[in-house]
């Protein structure tokens, strides 16, 4: 069966940042040499070997949107899988989802303990701005910009803060509004942060950074309802990791607060949103939209 050029790409940046994960990892990246064997080990666990690569892929996608190579993208692009692997790993910690899977195997804590959980996040924290300080192929200005954005989306203000805001949720009453904003933080922010990066990496103008700001942050928040609703309907072995967990703690989603139907009606008119910032691209932002498509309609 032959691929979309969606998935064609979906998987052409999933390689790409695999390789790139996998050779940094092995200890060849300056920031991680000589570090211990063991925690270079609960790090490429809690990184290698999972998941679709998304972010990855909408670094590479947003930049090739502007007619920039993905070798030119793919050091920003690995930089962001870090932070999204350390923030998988450190939420699953007891202290926070307390999970035992996660894409199908032991957790980190699991596999390792606790303490090496934390610290291999760290790591993958550090090593993601190691990796775009040192990209040769862009530009000073472009680096700075890059760790920059990727701090604020990346920390208190994005997606640390909003998992303080999910913790503090659990058992609450949010209304849609404060829901809304927590996942923007938790989810969004990253997903943003990958369109805008895709644009700085390109060398794109303001009016262009912004417009892939605002799509990212529009796939960020179908992503996350998407997530939610599968937490509502699937089962442990479509998801790699435990179903039902969120309902369970009292966690706050939208799904739970206005129901399914309610969801996939969201879900379209998201797409249709995603589709209208992309349409002064033309069949450029083919792939995109094609992209928000599948994170709105996602089944795993």
């Amino acid at each position: 069966m032959s691929q979309t050029p969606f998935q064609a790409r979906l998987s052409e940046a999933a390689d790409l940042t695999e390789a790139r994960l996998a050779d940094c990892l092995a200890g060849a990246h300056g920031s991680v040499a000589g570090a211990p064997a063991r925690l270079l080990a609960a790090m490429r666990h809690g990184a290698l070997g999972g998941g679709k690569r998304l972010r990855p892929f909408l670094v590479i996608e947003s930049a090739r949107l502007f007619g920039a190579d993905p070798q030119a993208a793919i050091g920003t692009a690995t930089a962001l899988e870090c932070i999204h692997c350390y923030s998988l790993v450190h939420d699953d910690l007891p202290s926070m989802d307390d999970d035992d899977l996660r894409r199908g195997k032991p957790t980190v804590h699991r596999a390792y303990d606790e303490a090496t959980a934390i610290l291999a996040g760290d790591g993958l924290l550090t090593l993601a701005f190691g990796l775009v300080a040192g990209e040769a192929s862009l530009s000073p200005e472009a680096r700075v910009a890059l760790v920059a954005l990727l701090a604020r989306d990346a920390g208190a203000a994005g997606m640390v803060g909003g998992q303080v805001l999910d913790l503090a949720a659990e058992n609450a009453v949010l209304s849609e509004d404060e829901i809304a904003r927590m996942q923007a933080m938790k989810t969004g922010a990253l997903i943003a942060f990958a369109c805008e990066a895709g644009a700085i990496v390109a060398d794109a103008g303001a009016a262009e950074r912004a417009r892939l700001r605002r799509f990212g942050e529009i796939v960020g928040l179908a992503f996350q309802l998407a997530d939610d609703l599968l937490d509502e309907t699937a089962d442990a072995a479509v998801l790699g990791k435990a179903a039902g967990k969120d309902r369970e703690r009292g966690k706050k989603t939208l799904p739970a607060l206005n129901g399914i139907d309610w969801t996939r009606t969201r879900l379209d008119r998201l797409v249709a949103e995603a589709e209208a910032e992309l349409a002064p691209f033309g069949d450029k932002g083919a792939v995109l939209i094609e992209a928000a498509r599948f994170v709105a309609n996602r089944s795993s």
